[in-house]
């Protein structure tokens, strides 16, 4: 027990000497967004102070200094190493990574995620950006039907119709033999009131799978209220 206060006391002690100041020149090489992941970003910035900020999922995290390059993040429990000539953050190694790399690249000027052009409504380039997170890794979380699926009755939930119809329609192009996909898409039309649309995507993915339960029901509802 003594060893381990005496190692954390240490632990402090390293911090409370180092300066959270950073220099202009790393200030202007590490502020930027870098990719947590595919469709994921972790931004850095500096406060007045020059006091490395991180912003991850919707927290502000201020990580503690150990050197010029080292930061350590209590939430993640990981130190970030920044490779300024190599514009990428780098996780420390340690037991629980197995032996694996972690790197998070920074992204260029303008750069955007698809998951950034879907918010604002343009569905080409957010397209493009979910082919090719697919292209280079089909079996990342990113792009998985489901996930994406989920993303689309978010949307549907909050009433932004749009942004749902296009969720929707890049899971049919990720993944154009699933019946759920176009289901999903038809469930969008009904409700936005587009009885056309939804009785065409519903009849699409009941030509996929005549089983779909879902597409069955929502049809026999809709062609019903036709015929009254």
């Amino acid at each position: 027990m003594k060893t381990k206060l005496l190692f954390l006391s240490f632990i402090v002690l390293i911090f409370s000497c180092t300066s959270n100041k950073n220099s202009v020149d790393f200030i202007e090489k590490a502020t930027g967004r870098y990719y947590f992941n595919a469709d994921e970003i972790i931004e850095v910035t500096f406060n007045d102070n020059h006091k490395l900020l991180l912003k991850w999922r919707d927290q502000d995290l201020e990580p503690l200094k150990v050197n010029d390059s080292t930061f350590y993040v209590r939430e993640l429990n990981e130190k970030l190493i920044f490779n300024s000539d190599k514009n990428n953050i780098e996780l420390a190694e340690k037991r629980e990574h197995e032996g694996e790399k972690y790197i998070f690249e920074k992204l260029k000027k303008g750069e955007k995620l698809p998951s950034e052009y879907l918010a604002e409504g343009n569905f080409e380039a957010a397209l493009e950006g979910y082919k090719a997170i697919k292209e280079k890794d089909s079996l990342t979380p990113v792009i998985m039907e489901r996930n994406l699926n989920k993303l689309g009755y978010q949307y549907l939930r909050n009433k932004e119709y749009k942004n749902a119809i296009n969720v929707f329609k890049i899971n049919i192009e990720l993944y154009p033999n699933s019946s759920n996909t176009y289901d999903s898409t038809g469930d969008a039309y009904a409700r936005m009131k587009d009885t056309a649309n939804a009785i065409e995507y519903y009849k699409k993915a009941l030509a996929i799978n005549p089983e779909n339960r879902s597409s069955k029901r929502a049809l026999e509802k809709l062609t019903s209220k036709d015929e009254e």
